[in-house]
């Protein structure tokens, strides 16, 4: 009987968002009562949100093993997925489709999965059918977009590709102008508007000159950290502030992924990198840093992106995996990180090791900067591989084995970016196979420099 009531405040304490009490009262409802399924299933919910993925894999393998109810399999599928076992999160989405066959999100997530298996193929022949059904689901179109753009179907996959408002990740500027469709802007003012993050403004900076080449005057709206950088863009006539868009006089406005769709871009025709702007006093900054270790091979590395993507724990790992390379003679590594966990990078000491390069950056001029004075850059995917894909540096991009679309469908290159070498996880969550090799190639590479 007093694991009932221990049963009734976890749920409280779940559904009002206090973690740590919640977990107190499942642990003693759950040490009772080990067979009651659902409340494993909530617990790995709860683990989930608070982004515990092996602790939540763990919770959902016990709630599988009961009775396979819609809610358990749903949970479980989630977490499965985000723990890096999509496979099993195929089947049990099957499962639950079985269950439940027309609602649209479960093949939603169907299509999703089976994208994180690398079965890009199989997606859209799974998700064609599902749209056909559910003509208005916007969450079909963005994973069929996906797919199709995993597999160098660009055209359909930009095209499928704006539903992406419809979905619940970016919003709509408020903007009291139309949205440019592909109509002719000789003459006219064209609002750029970046939806994305700091990697893919720079990616697809690249189109600015082909909307420039049909007579626009293009006002790009940038994020302040990349104002500097990308001051002499060629295509961009005007430069404002991303928070001043409201202020900007335009005809028309134009999402900056939307650009490849009305350029008619396809896999065979991607632009080449913008060449970015760096400031003379970046450069002399990243010269002074870098100055004592001119006879030594240097590697920028970088070891995380936004904690707030939400994939960023796949993408990701400890900056400690790096020590492996610093032990190579005659390298010298470079961190190229800024963010939340600078001060767990320097409160261990690895900033004696690796040396501290980017912590005080004041933007991605001075992240360039750098970059532009390094041998190698050696990085997790994030905006830091596209400023050194754009500044034309050899760049070693690290994905894990759901990489981002960009970097298919082939297996060690992508055409957006040629000095840019694709090193991928074979096995989901393996990091140190990866270390490995990298190892053993580097140590190979710096064997056949000639040293200045």
């Amino acid at each position: 009987m007093a694991s009932a009531s221990h049963r009734t405040r976890a749920l409280e304490f779940h559904k009002a968002g206090d973690a740590g009490a919640a977990f107190r009262e499942y642990a003693l409802h759950l040490a009772a009562y080990p067979d009651d399924y659902t409340m494993w299933s909530n617990l790995g919910a709860l683990y989930r949100s608070e982004k515990q993925y092996d602790h939540a894999v763990t919770a959902h393998r016990r709630a599988l093993q009961g009775p396979p109810t819609a809610q358990i399999l749903g949970n479980a599928s989630n977490s499965l997925y985000d723990g890096g076992f999509a496979q099993d999160a195929v089947t049990l989405r099957r499962q639950l489709i079985a269950l439940e066959p027309d609602d649209p999100m479960h093949h939603a997530m169907l299509g999703k999965y089976l994208r994180g298996q690398g079965d890009y193929q199989g997606a859209k022949e799974a998700l064609q059918p599902a749209i056909k059904a559910h003509p208005d689901f916007a969450e079909l179109y963005i994973q069929l977009a996906l797919a199709e753009l995993s597999l160098g179907e660009y055209p359909a996959g930009f095209n499928s590709f704006e539903w992406r408002w419809q979905g619940d990740e970016i919003s709509r500027p408020k903007l009291d102008i139309p949205q440019w469709r592909g109509e002719d802007v000789s003459g006219k003012r064209v609002l750029v508007y970046p939806e994305q993050g700091f990697g893919d403004t720079i990616l697809m900076a690249r189109f600015l000159k082909g909307l420039s080449d049909l007579g626009a005057h293009v006002i790009f709206a940038c994020k302040p950290p990349l104002m500097r950088v990308m001051d002499k863009v060629d295509g961009i006539t005007e430069l404002v502030p991303l928070q001043d868009i409201g202020q900007a006089s335009a005809d028309y406005w134009a999402p900056m992924m939307d650009l490849p769709l009305h350029l008619g871009t396809t896999l065979n025709s991607v632009p080449d990198a913008v060449s970015l702007t760096i400031p003379k006093d970046s450069k002399e900054r990243a010269a002074r840093l870098t100055k004592p270790f001119n006879a030594h091979f240097k590697i920028g590395v970088l070891w995380s992106g936004s904690l707030t993507f939400r994939a960023n724990h796949k993408r990701s790992f400890d900056h400690t995996r790096f020590l492996q390379l610093a032990q190579i003679p005659q390298v010298q590594l470079f961190s190229l990180y800024k963010g939340a966990l600078h001060d767990t990078f320097v409160a261990d000491g690895t900033n004696a090791v690796i040396i501290d390069a980017a912590g005080r950056d004041r933007d991605f001029a001075d992240s360039a900067a750098l970059i532009q004075t390094l041998d190698l850059v050696v990085t997790m995917d994030s905006a830091i591989a596209h400023v050194a894909g754009s500044l034309g540096v050899p760049v070693w991009n690290l994905l894990h084995s759901e990489a981002y679309w960009l970097y298919e469908p082939f297996k060690d290159h992508t055409p957006w970016y040629p000095n840019m070498r694709l090193v991928r996880q074979e096995i989901a969550g393996d990091w140190a196979t990866v270390f490995d090799g990298l190892e053993a190639d580097i140590r190979k590479l710096v064997s056949t420099r000639t040293h200045p």
